[in-house]
């Protein structure tokens, strides 16, 4: 794992990939979605219930996500079951959930010397 990138300034190809991940997560239900996967892998109507959209929406952000790699499903037997497939993804929207707390102000200040 690399905490910065090997480059100074990125190629077309990783600028490119770059991007399309950004797009990837553009939606703020694909957001919800991709959160939910890194907590545990789910069905279309579970992942449904657990963002508040239907199930044919949810289906058509799996389909993105899975054709962009950020997602993978498996079949058990009439059932689709969904995950997420980049832990890259997860620091990513970890640290931009954490900074839409600290803009809302819903997350609590630390004190540095607390951990």
């Amino acid at each position: 794992m690399h905490e910065q990138p090997v480059r100074a300034v990125p190629d077309e190809e990783h600028a490119q990939i770059a991007a399309s991940t950004f797009r990837m997560l553009s939606d703020p239900t694909r957001v919800k979605i991709l959160w939910a996967l890194f907590q545990e892998e789910s069905s279309v109507n579970a992942l449904a219930d657990a963002v508040g959209a239907t199930p044919a929406a949810v289906s058509q952000h799996l389909a993105k996500l899975r054709l962009s790699g950020l997602v993978e499903s498996r079949k058990e037997g009439t059932f689709a079951y969904y995950r997420a497939a980049d832990q890259h993804v997860r620091r990513l929207l970890t640290e931009t959930l954490s900074h839409a707390e600290h803009v809302t102000g819903a997350a609590e200040e630390r004190d540095p010397h607390s951990y």
